[in-house]
């Protein structure tokens, strides 16, 4: 870690750690711990914060989307938390905030471009939430502004069906390698009250039905259709 850049990073979040070492430990990588260890310096890694944090994006998440969207089965709101807490989605915004450049990496894993891999700067993007809920006694709310603005965005994403567009256009490439091949999508029902409606669209592929899928909105329902789709032909 750059120690002298640790100010960029807390103005990055938001927040100046009262107990640096707290700050520490979330950026230190167990390769690096290790390594300290072999030469008798005992070091703490950030796996326990990483434990810690996990529940802490968890319930922020979780308390978000049961506040904001009331209407969404349990179904949906597991699926949606589940996309915008994967690794992919952390390593994300582990990315907006630069914080692949101050983590405590080994020998071996800075050869490697540890910097950039998605599981570890996932696992010290929890780390770091958990380091900042300790560091301010427990406090969640001082959490809650670092991480929310990109869960919002994560999951705007996913209600516009954006997160799906490589569905669509993957299935689209699959059928163009036959000329004659007819791919369209046929919205076949509608249910619920106008301002909650439901609506299933089929993915027909020369009129036989190839996939379905079901959303609150008709693009994301062909977005699902044409997922379901690419599982029949072995791609997804």
């Amino acid at each position: 870690m750059r120690s002298e850049n640790v100010k960029a990073l807390e103005e990055a979040i938001g927040y100046r750690f009262r107990d640096p070492e707290l700050l520490t430990a979330a950026l230190t990588h167990s390769s690096y711990s290790n390594e300290r260890k072999s030469k008798g310096i005992e070091i703490e890694c950030n796996e326990r914060l990483e434990f810690l944090g996990d529940s802490v994006l968890s319930i922020i998440t979780s308390t978000y989307l049961y506040g904001e969207y009331e209407n969404f089965r349990e179904g949906d709101l597991t699926k949606i938390r589940a996309a915008v807490v994967c690794e992919k989605a952390l390593s994300k915004y582990a990315g907006r905030i630069g914080l692949g450049d101050y983590i405590y990496l080994g020998h071996g894993e800075e050869m490697n471009r540890g910097r950039e891999r998605a599981s570890i700067t996932a696992d010290a993007f929890e780390a770091l939430l958990a380091a900042v809920y300790l560091d301010s006694g427990y406090d969640i709310d001082a959490v809650r502004p670092i991480v929310l603005p990109f869960i919002k965005e994560e999951i705007e994403g996913i209600r516009t069906g954006s997160s799906f567009e490589d569905c669509k256009t993957a299935l689209q490439h699959i059928v163009q390698q036959v000329n004659s091949e007819k791919l369209e999508y046929v919205l076949v029902g509608e249910s619920g009250p106008d301002h909650d409606k439901i609506f299933e669209v089929e993915a027909r592929l020369n009129s036989n039905v190839i996939g379905r899928g079901k959303a609150r909105s008709k693009r994301e329902a062909e977005q699902l259709a044409a997922k379901e789709a690419l599982r029949l032909f072995g791609e997804k």
